[in-house]
């Protein structure tokens, strides 16, 4: 804005006015990026080699937020399971896991976003107790 108006100043200077002038504006940082190279995800050739696991949100009108837990099946896109609650725990999540093997057969890996509910306790002790990657 000094600029505009023909003030020029050094960046010091006016953030030494800045400080004593106890302006909250600050400069932006730049946007953090992925370190390191991502390899892509093979390709899913057979039913159950690969899951997808994702949590969606909406609300009830106002303020009531629910979930839904959806699990499909990279290699032919089908939705194995698709779990609405107001909320969804790891040891839930886990349970549902136990039905689709029961259904479906043991996938040999299941991909996720993340979330916290995939990194609990419970999905990692099922992972680990039923072999799936």
């Amino acid at each position: 804005m000094l600029e505009r108006k023909g003030m020029i100043m050094n960046h010091k200077k006016l953030y030494r006015l800045y400080m004593e002038e106890k302006l909250g504006v600050r400069r932006r940082r730049g946007r953090k990026r992925a370190r390191g190279s991502r390899a892509p995800i093979p390709v899913a050739l057979q039913p159950d080699q690969r899951w997808s696991l994702e949590f969606l949100s909406d609300t009830f009108g106002v303020s009531r937020k629910f979930r839904i837990l959806a699990v499909n099946d990279d290699c032919c896109r089908e939705n194995l399971c698709l779990m609405a609650d107001t909320s969804i725990s790891g040891a839930r999540a886990a349970r549902e896991l136990d039905a689709l093997v029961r259904v479906y057969g043991k996938p040999i890996s299941i991909v996720s976003d993340n979330g916290t509910e995939f990194t609990s306790r419970a999905i990692l002790k099922w992972a680990n107790e039923n072999h799936v990657e």
